[in-house]
């Protein structure tokens, strides 16, 4: 085994998941560290949260081709450094970043070939050997669980209300449901000034968004037409943005709920991948569709000056052990968690 920081080194605990395999696929391995080279750090990782994308990946729906350590998001400490990184210091605590080389500007690829825990080994393990340019900081005074929360969920959200959605004060969001994204973005806009309706099959649920400063609630299982509801809610104008993570389902309703001229974050896809678009209605509305997947470094950068420039903390549901990814994949499945996930290493 190589030496970091002339210490002998200990073994590394992973896990891995086997192509398409599904959760009885999920086993646990030991690998040797790997020594920084020119341009790399390497992190001790504390924590990782779940997101539905993973779950997609360690149950089977849409894993890789190959044996693959899962996970997207990983936060924890630097704890060695390779010849010319200047950024960051040993100690330092960071968060993963979901697309490792987006660092600014124009998405340079299409798909996740280059996303961990999907095209490359991802963070359900115990130490990782990445380049520099693959983390952040972490916001200051967060914990490694908290700071976990932020690569995929938290960019996610910000990045539609505040790069795509220029969110301004006294506008309106709608937000669907009360996972990570949903409440990141909902914490976020009442932040920014906004007015939040959200949207749940859950009175519980939505009784808990009250808390966190949704403004108006609409149970959409004792609302089916709720596109409508949000219309009259506003006055008949609609809203000004939709943070919109069902998919095909919840695609034409959040349409209608939106403004002449809105803007309809295109995030998720618990609903389905193939869509019939109301193209009339869109055209009907000048809607604006940004379809997106999460953000790059530079984006993320500017997210945690934000966060450590107020009092905002995430949203978790409950924790689990990093042996125990299997339960907490199941305890998502089962839609009765509120926020996040997380895995502690």
């Amino acid at each position: 085994m190589s030496r970091i920081n002339g210490r002998n080194p200990v073994a590394i605990k992973t896990l891995h998941v086997a192509a398409g395999g599904g959760f009885e696929q999920v086993s646990v391995g030991i690998s040797e560290p790997v020594a920084p080279g020119p341009g790399e750090i390497v992190v001790r990782l504390r924590a990782s949260s779940l997101n539905y994308h993973d779950y997609g990946v360690v149950s089977g729906a849409m894993g890789p081709a190959e044996r693959r350590i899962p996970m997207s998001d990983g936060a924890g400490e630097v704890i060695a450094l390779g010849e010319g990184v200047e950024e960051f210091a040993v100690g330092d605590h960071v968060v993963s970043t979901f697309f490792p080389d987006w660092l600014d500007g124009a998405p340079p690829a299409e798909g996740f070939g280059r996303v961990p825990g999907d095209g490359i080994d991802g963070y359900a393990r115990e130490q990782v050997t990445a380049p520099a340019t693959a983390f952040t900081r972490a916001p200051r005074g967060w914990s490694h669980a908290e700071a976990a929360t932020l690569t995929t969920a938290g960019l996610t959200a910000w990045t539609a209300l505040f790069e795509h959605g220029a969110l301004q004060p006294g506008q309106d969001v709608l937000v669907q449901g009360s996972g990570g994204v949903s409440i990141f973005a909902l914490q976020f806009a009442k932040l920014a000034g906004a007015r939040v309706i959200a949207t749940s099959s859950s009175d519980a649920k939505l009784e808990r968004m009250r808390e966190l400063g949704a403004d108006e609630l609409i149970n959409y299982r004792q609302d089916p037409e709720w596109g409508m509801t949000v219309r009259g809610l506003t006055g008949g104008r609609g809203v000004d943005h939709v943070i919109e993570v069902g998919g095909p389902a919840t695609l034409p309703q959040s349409m209608l709920a939106t403004r002449v001229g809105g803007h309809i974050a295109v995030i998720g896809v618990l609903t389905g991948i193939d869509s019939q678009l109301p193209l009339g209605l869109a055209l009907a509305r000048h809607l604006r569709l940004q379809a997106f997947v999460v953000g790059s470094r530079r984006q993320q950068q500017d997210m945690v000056r934000a966060l450590e420039a107020c009092t905002l903390r995430p949203v978790i549901d409950r924790h689990f052990a990093l042996d125990d990814l299997v339960a907490a994949f199941r305890h998502q499945e089962s839609g009765q968690h509120f926020g996040k996930i997380v895995l502690d290493i």
